[in-house]
């Protein structure tokens, strides 16, 4: 092995391992750490990425890049990857100024306890401060870390690898244009499915067998992996052999926290899913947000909201809560779980409503990096477009522009991720149908390999070979195309709602 590239694989490896271990003490954060250990636990986290950052930016590293930088044609693919990961990481911490590095850091422990305190208090006033002081700093790092972008592009770079503002305006243009006309619609009808059965009390020691049951079903290894509550449902973990992914519970309603076992399963299987030989390399990790969204998503929403997973799980979630769903049927209980009804909560969004949450946030984020939105009147903004997407109107800030914590960490370019995931599972579902066109039977039997081995082989283990746009192309045979989406919704919700009758 060249030497070179031998030294640049053992400092990507303990790079990774550290994170590895950076992520296990962060999990641990979340669902075990007793709550007087959060002082000690920010000191060793922030000595951690210290030790991280200097790994990542060590010179000798750069000294290996720059001697390879010339000699790529002599490797294979994956070391090719390797090497270009590495590059750009190392470019990417080496150009941002340390003072702008920990500028960021502290605003976004600060912003967030300030957000916290002003979403409890319903005063958008006392966290505006933090959103003005984050879009000067987002725009100085985008200015060092791409200059030739511009800096809401930037940004959407760091999550969306390869996707540009202009891109994500046509497509969620697409989406408005059809979907609003469709939730109106469906508002306005007369019929309007039952859900009332699916409030009740449901013991969570029965809620929390049910989820372990339906995610090892799915394709999840307990062998090597585990799954807790948190405050948030969320998929953690150091390495395809240590995957975590976490749920809560409410014992008036069970269909949250088992699909959010489904969602963070999907996130699992795509880590457990990666090519082990390369685990600590990057070559192996995933792709973009929006990529790792899809897998979430695809089983989230393709497979456990369709009516043949409802048919093949109705007697046992019937079993598991006996008297809760008697006046229920496998068909009225597949309508349920897919009612349309359009809220204030982002997270709490069903299917088709949910693409209006993100184009509504999306636009704010432009407007505010153009230029064209003012800070302080965000709160108005918010709700104008909250009444013209879904028609309801926010009673306050904490139920409208306050709800969501990205702001309060900068995460600026974050949330198009959700949408765009939802496009690439059902363009990669509907491929996968026309593959294996026994799907739907395979479902209702309850066997899961068929559609899991399929992820695995076209997704999971391609790494970051591929750029996301070069994925969907290989696996579908075409671009990133929102009309799949559109048909599978419209075609859905009118017969759900029978729009036709």
């Amino acid at each position: 092995m060249n030497k070179n590239y031998q030294n640049l694989v053992e400092k990507l490896e303990e790079i990774s391992r550290l994170n590895g271990v950076l992520s296990t003490i962060a999990w641990d954060q979340e669902v075990m750490m007793p709550s007087g250990a959060a002082h000690a636990r920010a000191k060793q986290i922030g000595a951690l990425s210290g030790v991280i950052h200097a790994r990542m930016t060590d010179p000798f590293l750069g000294e290996c890049l720059e001697q390879l930088q010339d000699q790529t044609e002599h490797f294979n693919a994956i070391e090719q990857c390797n090497i270009e990961e590495a590059r750009r990481n190392y470019d990417l911490m080496t150009k941002i100024p340390r003072q702008l590095v920990q500028a960021l850091a502290e605003l976004g422990s600060h912003g967030h306890a300030v957000w916290v305190q002003a979403r409890q208090e319903n005063k958008f006033s006392d966290f505006a401060p933090v959103i003005k002081e984050f879009l000067k700093l987002k725009k100085e790092w985008a200015a060092c870390a791409f200059p030739d972008m511009s800096a809401y592009d930037a940004n959407i770079d760091l999550f969306e690898r390869g996707t540009t503002t202009a891109e994500i305006t046509v497509i969620f243009d697409q989406l408005k244009a059809a979907l609003i006309p469709l939730i109106h619609r469906i508002e306005q009808h007369s019929y309007h499915p039952d859900t009332s059965f699916l409030q009740g009390h449901f013991p969570i020691e029965r809620q929390a067998a049910l989820a372990r049951k339906i995610s090892e079903n799915i394709g999840f290894q307990f062998d090597k992996g585990r799954m807790d509550i948190s405050v948030h449902p969320f998929c953690g973990g150091s390495h395809p052999t240590d995957v975590r992914i976490t749920t809560r519970y409410n014992t008036h309603d069970f269909v949250e926290s088992l699909y959010a076992i489904i969602h963070e399963t999907g996130h699992a299987l795509y880590e457990q899913g990666r090519m082990l030989e390369y685990s600590d390399l990057p070559v192996s990790e995933s792709l973009t947000m929006g990529i790792h969204e899809s897998q979430s998503l695809f089983w989230e929403r393709m497979i456990a909201q369709s009516r043949v997973f409802c048919a093949h799980y109705f007697e046992t979630i019937c079993e598991t809560f006996p008297g809760s769903l008697q006046r229920a049927t496998v068909d009225t209980f597949y309508q349920a779980i897919n009612a349309c009804k359009p809220g204030f909560i982002r997270v709490e969004a069903d299917e088709l409503t949910y693409p209006l949450h993100i184009i509504l946030r999306f636009e704010i984020e432009k407007g505010l990096f153009e230029g064209s939105i003012a800070v302080d009147d965000l709160p108005q903004v918010w709700n104008e477009k909250m009444a013209t997407y879904l028609g309801i109107k926010p009673p306050t800030d904490t139920l409208g522009v306050l709800q969501d914590s990205h702001w309060s960490s900068g995460a600026f370019g974050y949330f198009p991720s959700y949408t765009l995931g939802a496009i690439y599972a059902c363009q990669f579902f509907m491929t996968m149908q026309k593959a294996l066109p026994d799907t739907d039977k395979n479902i209702e039997a309850g066997n899961f390999k068929p559609v899991k081995n399929w992820l695995n082989e076209k997704i999971h283990s391609q790494g970051r070979l591929y750029t996301p746009q070069e994925l969907v192309l290989r696996v579908t045979g075409e671009s990133l195309n929102p009309q799949h989406l559109i048909n599978y919704l419209k075609t859905k919700y009118s017969a759900l709602y029978k729009l036709d009758d």
